[in-house]
């Protein structure tokens, strides 16, 4: 892309930084993980309780199968529509609980019984739930 054609792209598109581009990361992390069926999808808000992150993207699978298609549409969207790379995996290969990290989020795919033994949602609890209708979301 020319130096002009730049210039004039992020004069009608300001480029999204900080907590926005964030924010955008997880709900498109969310809206891929409703879309597979994921189930109990949340995104909070941790970015009072660490200067690591700004949001965490929880949802459940029902099986290794759904988790992997879930983690690999993430991965998609987010470096294809999005721009973004993840920048680590780790449980992909076990599947009970799959973290991907984007730097500013962390999505964590969770069957629903390791969900419920780790309950990172108390573990956390002092993050603040981002409603997922004011993203533009909502479960089935």
């Amino acid at each position: 892309m020319s130096e002009q054609a730049q210039n004039e792209d992020s004069q009608t598109h300001p480029p999204v930084s900080g907590k926005q581009r964030s924010l955008e990361l997880a709900t498109a992390a969310a809206r891929v993980a409703i879309e597979n069926r994921g189930s109990d999808v949340m995104v909070i808000d941790v970015s009072d309780q660490t200067v690591l992150f700004d949001y965490f993207v929880l949802a459940t699978g029902t099986s290794r199968r759904q988790l992997h298609a879930i983690s690999e549409e993430i991965d998609d969207v987010l470096e294809k529509s999005l721009n973004d790379k993840r920048m680590g995996i780790e449980g992909y290969q076990v599947s009970r609980w799959i973290v991907l990290d984007y730097g500013t989020i962390v999505v964590h795919l969770f069957d629903q019984e390791t969900r419920g033994y780790y309950d990172l949602e108390s573990l956390w609890a002092d993050g603040k739930p981002v409603d997922l209708k004011t993203l533009g979301l909502q479960e089935d």
